[in-house]
């Protein structure tokens, strides 16, 4: 099974070659990285075998959602890529995300429960959902358990619960992480990454916080350290 690392970087830009400098300029050669829907709908397999060359881990999130099949047949073709992980939407079913597991051999999959950018009166007023995210998430996170998916993307505040509801080697990975006083921007539940660690997230993806930073390798390195300062046990 392909290893998965505690700190990613999101690389949110528009093309390959904006993404490669960044990494470049910024000394940040090897550095575990999440490509995200933008980048790799612009760029393709192609920007992954670029970053794959460079020796960077790759986290391909691009949150597979069809039917069945189609889900099993995509997922093969990106476990193909060499990647670390990739991710599907719970959303679509234990069938879908069962599929999805066999087809991905070796790379580890991860449900996505909710965006970190839903809000619970998006989930009432536009969604016609009327059940709480607190029961909602845990309750996707069993379902994603039991079809055999390696763990699930949440928010910070859904993890112990969702610990409490899985098995211990049940992964969770957390997006919307920010500095303390840093904007939390288009997401709503988001959290510093002392918390993350303190409430038992496995694996925290970053991306403005050091994408937008004035140093962001330094950033990179304090993160990566507060992360083993605060590790569970």
């Amino acid at each position: 099974m392909k290893q998965m690392h505690p700190l990613y970087i999101a690389l949110d830009f528009s093309d390959g070659e904006r993404a490669i400098h960044f990494l470049e300029v910024n000394k940040l050669q090897g550095v575990p990285v999440k490509v995200g829907m933008e980048l790799f709908y612009k760029e393709g397999p192609l920007i992954v075998q670029q970053l794959r060359k460079r020796g960077h881990p790759v986290f391909l999130d691009v949150k597979v959602h069809d039917i069945p099949n189609t889900a099993e047949g995509a997922v093969r073709s990106l476990a193909s890529l060499d990647i670390d992980v990739l991710t599907v939407h719970a959303q679509g079913g234990k069938e879908m995300m069962h599929r999805a597991k066999q087809a991905a051999g070796e790379v580890r999959v991860l449900a996505v429960t909710h965006l970190t950018s839903m809000t619970e009166e998006v989930l009432k007023e536009e969604l016609g959902v009327h059940d709480a995210m607190e029961e909602i998430i845990p309750r996707l996170a069993v379902q994603a358990e039991e079809s055999g998916v390696d763990g699930v993307v949440c928010s910070v505040h859904e993890v112990s619960s969702i610990k409490a509801e899985t098995g211990k080697d049940f992964l969770t990975l957390t997006p919307g992480i920010r500095l303390e006083g840093e904007p939390s921007h288009d997401q709503k539940r988001t959290a510093t990454p002392e918390r993350a660690r303190e409430n038992g997230a496995d694996v925290i993806v970053v991306g403005r916080a050091i994408t937008q930073a004035k140093d962001p390798r330094s950033v990179y390195d304090y993160i990566k350290k507060e992360l083993e300062r605060n590790e569970p046990g």
